[in-house]
């Protein structure tokens, strides 16, 4: 029988595009030693593939449109979808049947093609999933959201009507913020484990934003209301702060009673649920809890609280522009009044309501100060500056200044009792960082006026330096014990004149005055701008003093050494004081942390605010001591010029019982002594220390170099004769160390070698530094070493 050909052929694909299942499949069917396809068989096979193929691309057809049509259903009809998608699940269901009966009726290699499609099969049902995840996620935000929104159409209706229910609204309010609480649930749980889903989270975030701020807006018109029934604010008399008669004032919350009190306490107790509402989501937009400063906001119900307070205050303070210790005594009268009932009735809401860190103590004291601070920014300070423009006249401008310091001694005084207030507290702990010290604070009106801070410190170095100029042209401050002086703590140590404790107390009065600015910042500031022109100006007097004296006499008489002496001393004591704060009063004020103050001030090269001005004061100390030292040696290289010059006396013989200390010697001598024992009297114990030990060094070159330098022939009687003048020498200074003939290096390894044997010291010129390392000479070049071995002249 002969079949008729076909006119097209298909063309079969090629193996490389069969996938392993299918080539599997192709094998286990079609076996290699059958040359012809099975003609009764065959169109059975294909049926069966047919017919598989169908089903399955039936069943995801299927699928497919019930899964679109869901989703499109969904977008309009939202409160049906959840059925839908149950419906999908149990089509789901039938699938899953319908794929193990083909699994049971197909041979092993079938069922092991059906296994390798299950993968594509999961991720398609994980998708759908997903899918319903989302759905359910959106239809329960959906009807959350919905009711929240349904509680602020209540609300507002409920304003046009005025014949409402509080209690109904009230109820109203804490529904709607249950569902908010469940809403932040939702999304918090969403963020966490969907992080692409942003666009449902920004849809929902829209939605609720818009009704909390109407919820809140309510809360606080109901607030406000409840407020106004209560009497708050309180009158004010400014009778009762110029010293008038007045009678007192009741206390509105310890007045409160009943349901009137009732209804306040779940008044704020909703705005501190809305305001722990607002923190979550403003944490988890920013993405977490650790972000303190960010999130702070004054209390609402506080806040609520102070406004009202401070506009009642507003008429008074007007008219104490002048008077503003009136406007002080006020602020701090109203913040202690009502610290203590505002703690018991309210921060027991706070705690319910879970706004965790706040205490309603703090959030009282800050928010009256912050009030005063605004006002005194936005009403004071401006009229202050207006009077100390350029075109004020003289006198204006004086008093002035006048005025602004003593508003800033207000503002200190009034930061201290509210920081004692706050200690009584019990929360002074918690106020040490800046932002906190900052609301607690009346200075902080600096803190956005670097102008303002520049004028006060202007004010403040203009008043200093007229006192410190005044005080230094006085002669009896530049004494060291005046009578009835009180001297600052170190003064009698360094021998400083009183003039070094008079300023020392000014710098000590302007650091205290800068403690109670709120930033570590402001402090640093503030003490750079003020220390510095006083402390140059200082430094000027007494440099200016010193040229003086060293003009008018080279520094040759007691006296200008004594005012020399007398500056080096204060300077020292001046420099040493401003360390030892560095370590403990600016420790105090918080700059240490900032700038490593201990250790830039002590090596003078580091940022401490006052390491520049420190530094000067240690040249100047360095200068003059060094002038000290030179003066003396210069006058020691003159006296002693005939000794070092007379060569022969180094060869002459020294008659017994003649004098033991050559003549010429003992002039210089005695001019050293005398001039070493009024720097003693006069100069503090270090530098007098610094200014021997540099004299011992200098005459030690200078007697080397004159003397055992200058080919000078010594025999034994000229080695004996040195010796005993240098032994003198030694001794002048034994009074202030032990071994002076360590100070004297040279001379003493000099007057050693003269010392040796003749056999002895030929030595030196044999083994060289071999020898000179064995002997002990350290100080003492070679060449030096032999030019002193050839001119000890040896005699029988």
């Amino acid at each position: 029988m002969s079949f008729p050909m076909e006119s097209s052929p298909e063309n079969l694909p090629e193996i490389s595009s069969l996938s392993p299942s299918v080539i599997s499949f192709l094998n286990s069917t079609f076996h290699p030693n059958q040359h012809d396809l099975n003609l009764y068989d065959s169109p059975h096979l294909v049926i069966e593939l047919d017919t598989r193929c169908s089903e399955l691309t039936h069943n995801i057809t299927d699928l497919t449109h019930r899964l679109d049509s869901i989703l499109l259903s969904y977008a309009s009809f939202s409160d049906r979808i959840d059925d839908a998608f149950h419906h999908v699940h149990r089509e789901l269901q039938d699938l899953k049947s319908n794929s193990s009966s083909f699994s049971s009726t197909s041979d092993g290699k079938t069922e092991e093609m059906a296994v390798d499609e299950l993968p594509a099969l999961a991720k398609e049902v994980a998708r759908v999933e997903m899918v319903r995840n989302y759905a359910e996620t959106a239809l329960k935000l959906d009807s959350l959201v919905g009711d929240i929104e349904d509680a602020v159409t209540s609300v507002m209706n409920r304003n046009l009507k005025r014949h409402s229910i509080q209690q109904y609204s009230e109820e109203i309010l804490f529904n709607a913020i249950t569902s908010l609480k469940s809403i932040e649930d939702v999304l918090a749980s969403v963020t966490r484990a969907h992080p692409r889903w942003v666009r449902l989270v920004s849809a929902a975030d829209h939605r609720v934003d818009r009704a909390l701020a109407i919820l809140r807006l309510q809360a606080i018109a109901d607030h406000r209301a409840l407020l106004a029934s209560l009497g708050w604010p309180p009158p004010l008399h400014s009778s009762n702060i110029d010293g008038r008669r007045t009678s007192e004032v009741t206390n509105p919350f310890k007045a409160m009673q009943g349901e009137l009190k009732q209804k306040y306490c779940k008044n704020f107790l909703a705005l501190c649920s809305l305001q722990e509402l607002q923190r979550r989501r403003k944490s988890r937009h920013i993405g977490g809890y650790n972000h303190h400063l960010s999130l702070h906001q004054t209390l609402w119900g506080i806040e609520e609280l102070v406004n009202p307070l401070s506009l009642a205050s507003l008429p008074h303070f007007e008219k104490w522009v002048d008077k503003p210790e009136f406007i002080f005594t006020l602020v701090y009268k109203n913040t202690r009044d009502y610290i203590d009932s505002v703690d018991e009735l309210l921060q027991p809401l706070v705690d319910e309501a879970m706004l965790t860190g706040y205490s309603c103590r703090e959030e009282w004291i800050s928010a009256m100060v912050t009030s005063l601070s605004t006002y005194l920014a936005k009403e004071i300070f401006p009229t202050y500056v207006s009077r100390l423009g350029e075109e004020s006249a003289v006198e204006v401008r004086l008093q002035a200044s006048v005025s602004w310091l003593h508003l800033i001694d207000l503002m200190i005084a009034f930061d201290k009792k509210i920081q004692a207030l706050v200690t009584q507290s019990g929360i002074f702990g918690s106020i040490e960082e800046d932002s906190l010290l900052q609301r607690m604070s009346s200075l902080s009106v600096f803190c956005d006026r670097p102008d303002w801070i520049a004028l006060w410190s202007q004010i403040e170095i203009d008043n200093t330096i007229k006192k410190l100029k005044s005080e230094m042209e006085d002669d009896r401050n530049w004494m060291v014990k005046p009578r009835g002086a009180v001297c600052f703590p170190g003064s009698e140590d360094y021998k400083s004149p009183v003039v070094s404790s008079i300023l020392l107390e000014h710098v000590s009065s302007f650091i205290d005055r800068c403690r109670s600015l709120p930033t570590v910042i402001l402090r640093s500031q503030f003490i750079s701008l003020v220390g510095a022109p006083i402390i140059q100006t200082f430094l000027n007097c007494l440099h200016t003093k010193c040229l003086e004296a060293e003009g008018l006499t080279a520094l040759a008489d007691d006296e200008a050494l004594a005012k020399v002496m007398t500056s080096v001393n204060s300077v020292h004591h001046v420099k040493s004081v401003l360390i030892s704060w560095c370590d403990v009063i600016l420790v105090e004020i918080g700059i240490q942390e900032e700038y490593s103050l201990s250790t830039a001030v002590t090596d003078g090269d580091g940022n401490g605010v006052l390491d520049e001005e420190i530094t000067k004061l240690e040249e100047f100390r360095k200068e003059w001591v060094d002038k000290l030292t030179n003066v003396v040696l210069r006058g020691f290289d003159f006296k002693v010029h005939d000794y070092v010059k007379n060569k022969k006396q180094w060869q002459e013989k020294i008659d017994e019982g003649s004098w033991t200390v050559t003549k010429s010697f003992v002039v210089a001598l005695e001019y050293l002594q005398a001039k070493m024992s009024w720097l003693e009297e006069g100069l503090n114990g270090m530098d007098f220390t610094a200014v021997w030990r540099s004299l011992s060094g200098g005459i030690d070159r200078l007697i080397f170099n004159t003397i055992l330098m200058s080919n000078a022939k010594f025999y034994n009687c000229g080695v004996a004769r040195f010796g005993g003048d240098m032994n003198v020498l030694f001794g002048v200074f034994r009074s202030w160390c032990v071994r002076p003939e360590g100070y004297f290096p040279r001379i003493s390894e000099g007057l050693k070698l003269l010392k040796m044997q003749e056999k002895h010291l030929q030595d030196l010129f044999v083994q060289g530094e071999e020898w000179m390392k064995h002997n002990e000479i350290r100080h003492l070049s070679l060449a030096e070493a032999e030019k002193i071995a050839r001119c000890r002249i040896f005699t029988s």
